[in-house]
């Protein structure tokens, strides 16, 4: 396992590389590839309910950060793997701010994104209350590209995807013809058909990974378990997200199963939980951990983002996971130690260099 000191987190480099075991000479040069919308967030919480028509509330607390496919890359970016991005910016200050956070804040790879003239960043506001949220979003579809950056994905470890159902999208078969390891989730099926032909991309996916309602909507069962179960007859491994219960995974190759409960924690906002968890989870399939070790980790690190302000801005970096850790085992708790294996993975004492946060306001001039 590799490791950098502060000074090389300052300048962009992780603090742990999770893929140094198995690296080879030859291996691209980008470990995962995902493409999607950018969304400026700005973030509500210390809600006491949601907002009720035709009265004012006042939130205790705010933030804005990058949104949408940011969550996501900054989660993996933060995990030491090499990642790169293609999506459009405004031109606007709110794509110069996501723009950098993700660039010169992050060290993801943006060759493949651009920025379009005249068009505007796209914004979501969330309200966090009660451990749940409501967003309201604005924007309008991008151009379509001057280059063909999602249809052309760059040879890497693996791609992520966000499937819509009923409609293929041509870069992920690119991307596993190319020899990435596809995983996938995929969004609430608005049109109410939740028909399983609809996820035809999941014949090119290593990996699904849909919560339980979304499962068994597709699977026609009543139990997320039986649907992590139905789901692994079409994809090799299907992982299901189960809430507070934590999540389930089925290996269709080998028949391995493997259940992870959730770590309690008191969430402050979960926006990007679920793309954190994502990142997490591919993290360990591309280091080869067991599959009980990469729900465990991908729980983890979902449990540590909702105690931050935002969605990618909240995902945490090896110095939060180690301090967790290290808190964690000086007490005799038998379920945490399901987590021993953290012991072989985090680098030694490192100097911490403090995370970007989600703040109330973009702009500040530093001092």
């Amino acid at each position: 396992m590799t490791t950098y000191d502060g000074d090389e987190r300052a300048a962009g480099r992780p603090l742990l590389d999770p893929l140094a075991a198995v690296r080879e000479p030859g291996d691209p040069a980008c470990d995962v590839y995902l493409t999607g919308t950018v969304f400026l967030d700005i973030i509500f919480t210390g809600l006491d309910s949601a907002p009720i028509r035709g009265t004012e509330s006042w939130a205790r607390g705010m933030g804005s950060s990058p949104g949408g496919v940011a969550n996501m890359a900054t989660a993996l970016a933060r995990l030491g793997l090499r990642t790169s991005l293609a999506a459009a910016f405004g031109d606007d200050h709110y794509g110069d701010y996501c723009r950098d956070a993700l660039d010169r804040g992050e060290g993801i790879d943006l060759a493949l994104s651009r920025t379009i003239p005249g068009w505007h960043s796209p914004v979501t506001v969330s309200m966090a209350y009660e451990g749940e949220r409501t967003m309201v979003s604005h924007g309008h579809e991008a151009p379509p590209p001057e280059e063909p950056a999602p249809s052309c994905p760059p040879p890497a470890r693996a791609a992520i995807a966000s499937l819509v159902p009923g409609r293929r999208e041509e870069w992920v078969a690119e991307a596993a013809r190319k020899g990435s390891r596809v995983f996938a989730d995929v969004g609430w099926d608005d049109t109410g058909r939740w028909d399983p032909a609809d996820l035809a991309d999941l014949e090119h996916c290593e990996a699904f990974l849909p919560n339980a309602a979304e499962a068994m909507s597709y699977t026609r069962t009543d139990c997320p378990r039986a649907a992590a179960r139905a789901l692994a007859d079409r994809v090799p491994l299907a992982v299901v997200t189960l809430g507070a219960e934590g999540a389930y995974a089925v290996d269709g190759r080998t028949g391995e199963t493997a259940e992870v409960p959730a770590i309690e924690v008191e969430a402050l906002d979960p926006t990007g939980a679920g793309d954190v968890f994502v990142a997490g989870f591919v993290t360990g399939t591309l280091a080869d951990w067991p599959l009980a070790d990469r729900l465990a980790f991908a729980g983890l690190t979902a449990a540590l983002s909702v105690q931050e302000f935002g969605g990618s801005l909240s995902a945490p970096g090896w110095v939060e996971i180690a301090a967790w850790w290290q808190h964690t085992r000086a007490y005799d708790d038998q379920p945490l130690r399901r987590y021993a294996f953290l012991d072989r993975i985090l680098p030694a004492a490192a100097r911490p260099w403090p995370l970007r946060r989600a703040v109330p306001t973009i702009g500040f001039r530093r001092a």
